[in-house]
């Protein structure tokens, strides 16, 4: 099964008053690069939102944006201990009074015992925003794994497609060689003749020509090595999943075998076959830039 490097995933997760919502965006590229956008609250856990993006995504770029919504992010969580601004209160006024200052205990003088404001604990108030956000983000990245698939299977479709057409013309290709073999092994029959007969023979010049000759009848070797990368296409497009490279690397080598079936050819309709041949390979290139 393909999967496309190209997808989108939104999730939202909602516990108490904290409510999460992920957004997950991939598209093509060699390598897993991930980019991430979190809450300053939750800024400390980039890093497992990473892990997560990793379990579910092998290659590509991935953009991740999270936003939050809790009393947390509105404002400060501080609450005021009324007992102990009453117990600071009473302290400085019986201090007043056995010093013999008249002055009045004002907010500004209990302001400087910080400890008349209590505040929840941020450890715990962030674990709790970090776990509706790792279920937002789980339910964006398996929606756009979703996508995703559906992507692939429409290149997949495609790939195949393409690659069967690319065979019908190395099929041809077969056939015709096949077809004109004789011809070329007469005509070279005839050429070794003028050779023989000529009176200023030179043997190293034969053998050369010979050779060359002899190499340029047959292109079945390529043609097998050609019909065996097809093959294994065949199985990497309809097998698991993280094939993009290996299927890069065959169209590589399927397009150095062409060069070679073109290098040897001798007839037009072989030419013309291999040029139809390497169009849809250049297709194909492009259409596995997007696979992961």
């Amino acid at each position: 099964m393909l999967l496309s490097m190209t997808g989108f995933g939104r999730g939202e997760y909602s516990e108490g008053e904290v409510h999460a919502t992920a957004e997950v965006r991939s598209v093509n590229n060699r390598f897993l690069d991930i980019s991430i956008r979190l809450p300053k609250l939750i800024a400390e856990y980039e890093s497992a939102t990473k892990e997560l993006v990793r379990t579910g995504i092998k290659r590509g770029r991935v953009n991740v944006f999270v936003s939050l919504e809790s009393p947390q992010m509105n404002g400060l969580s501080v609450n005021l201990d009324i007992d102990a601004a009453r117990s600071y209160k009473n302290m400085l006024s019986e201090l007043n009074k056995k010093l013999g200052i008249r002055d009045d205990v004002r907010l500004e003088h209990l302001l400087n015992f910080p400890d008349i404001f209590t505040s929840e604990d941020e450890k715990d108030s962030n674990q709790d925003l970090w776990k509706c956000t790792e279920q937002a983000i789980i339910t964006a990245i398996a929606e756009m794994n979703q996508m995703r698939i559906q992507e692939g299977s429409f290149l997949a479709e495609d790939l195949l497609q393409r690659i069967d057409t690319i065979g019908k013309h190395l099929d041809y290709i077969e056939k015709i060689s096949a077809k004109h073999a004789p011809q070329q092994f007469e005509a070279l029959k005839d050429r070794l003749s003028e050779f023989l007969n000529s009176s200023d023979l030179d043997r190293q010049r034969l053998e050369t020509e010979i050779a060359i000759m002899a190499e340029r009848l047959d292109v079945t070797e390529e043609c097998v090595r050609f019909h065996s990368h097809i093959s294994l296409f065949l199985e990497l497009v309809n097998g698991s999943e993280g094939a993009g490279r290996s299927l890069n690397f065959l169209l590589q080598e399927m397009n150095r075998e062409a060069n070679t079936i073109a290098s040897k050819a001798n007839k037009a309709d072989i030419a013309h076959k291999i040029v139809f041949i390497k169009e849809e390979v250049e297709r194909l290139r492009e259409q596995i830039q997007n696979v992961e």
